[in-house]
Order: C-alpha cells, then sequence, then structure tokens
C-alpha cells in the first residue's frame, strides 16, 4: 500500500522541477511527454480504476470496459493541459482509491469481474495491476527525463 499512496507525491517531485518547455516534449521513440503521462495516470486513475474497484465491491461478476489511454490522450489534446492539473487529480483520486483499497475486507479482495481485453480480474488483481502501471510509467518517465538532460 506504500508504494500505491506515495506514488503520486513521487510523480510530483519528478516533474515539477522539469522546465516548462520541457514538459511537453515527447521521447526519441513518441512516447509520452511529461504532461501525457500526468494526465494519462490521472484519468485512468478516476475513470479506470476507481470504477473498476467500486464497481468488483458492489457488483457480482460486473463487466469491466478497458480504458483505451492511447485514444483518449489524443482526444483530450493533454500537452494542451497544465501538468498541476494533472498532479492534482492524480492525487486526489489515488487517495480515494487508497482508502477504498484499506477498506476492503479480505473477502472483498476475492470479489471478480471479467475486464475487457484482460478477462477475469479480483479486486486483488486490479490493485497489483495499479502497481504494476505506477513501474511502468515511473520506468517511462526516467528515461524520458535522461534523454531530456534532467
Amino acid at each position: 500500500m506504500d508504494d500505491l499512496r506515495t506514488f503520486p507525491f513521487i510523480l510530483r517531485r519528478m516533474l515539477e522541477s522539469v522546465p516548462p518547455e520541457l514538459l511537453t516534449k515527447r521521447s526519441a521513440s513518441g512516447m509520452f511527454s511529461c504532461v501525457e503521462n500526468a494526465w494519462h495516470l490521472a484519468d485512468l486513475e478516476v475513470e479506470g480504476y476507481g470504477p473498476r474497484l467500486r464497481r468488483l465491491l458492489s457488483e457480482d461478476s460486473p463487466s469491466l470496459p478497458d480504458f483505451r489511454g492511447d485514444v483518449i490522450a489524443e482526444q483530450r489534446n493533454y500537452n494542451s493541459l497544465t501538468l498541476g492539473g494533472a498532479l492534482e487529480r492524480f492525487e486526489r483520486a489515488r487517495a480515494e482509491n487508497v482508502a477504498l483499497i484499506e477498506a476492503a475486507s479480505d473477502e472483498d479482495k476475492k470479489r471478480a469481474g471479467e475486464q475487457e481485453g484482460v478477462g477475469t480480474v479480483t479486486f486483488e488483481r486490479v490493485v497489483a495491476m495499479m502497481r504494476e502501471h505506477d513501474e511502468g510509467h515511473a520506468a517511462e518517465l526516467k528515461s524520458l527525463l535522461g534523454e531530456l538532460g534532467r
């Protein structure tokens, strides 16, 4: 739980020192910019993980939609948005989701549903997916910041 709880603050620390002119620069391979990463994390937390966790707790075998991060990023033009807005949205949503996870019983953690493109997932597996996703974006951002000379 500590990793999930602290990642939004680690993200903030990683990105707040990046000069404004570099925040929207993508990697050489075309991966998300700093701002795009932050907004993707925030929107996935609010529109993906939060609803999945709540539905797994409240419904029997829910059908959980995929979160099309690449499509959403393009539709919302993340690079036109502020970094601060993304960081605040992510911190707030993650705190809500951590509280939900901490309140879940052992029985709750075994509740399952079907996630589009993934298959059967339990509440516990969604929590693990959140950690894995955080780790992936931390590595991606570390690489990007290295490219940007940060």
